[in-house]
């Protein structure tokens, strides 16, 4: 029986610039970056205190994949965060040149707002209720 959810794809048109922004812009870590053959670069990163789901920056080769790149989500979030600070994670997102598509919002839930990487994706952030 599955167990827990390891990896998700997401399509990147160069794997440096995607490793840059996520890693410099948005706080993440590299997990593994290998060569597997000559031209098969594996690049996967994990936010610090989520070491255990990694996401895996795929060079988009083929027309099928280079037309997913920034709509993996189309225009829903393609992926979702959780933060301690919905307002501070604004503030940094903001400084980091970052784009927001919308500003920190009470909800039912919790505080939300939305970014986009350097591709166009959504990026869903929420400061979930105490």
């Amino acid at each position: 029986m599955l167990t827990k959810l390891t990896h998700i794809t997401l399509f990147v048109k160069d794997q440096n610039e995607a490793l840059d922004f996520y890693t410099k812009k948005l706080g993440f870590k590299i997990h593994t970056d290998a060569m597997f053959g000559e031209n098969n670069r594996w690049v996967t990163i994990t936010l610090a205190q989520q070491n255990d789901m990694e996401i895996a920056l795929m060079l988009a080769e083929s027309a099928e994949e280079k037309a997913l790149v920034g709509r993996q989500g189309w225009q829903k979030p393609f992926l979702a965060f959780a933060c301690d600070d919905c307002e501070a994670t604004h503030q940094a997102l903001k400084k980091n040149g970052v784009k927001i598509v919308s500003q920190p919002e009470k909800q039912a839930w919790g505080i939300s707002m939305a970014a986009e990487d350097l591709y166009g994706n959504n990026l869903y952030i929420v400061q979930g209720l105490p």
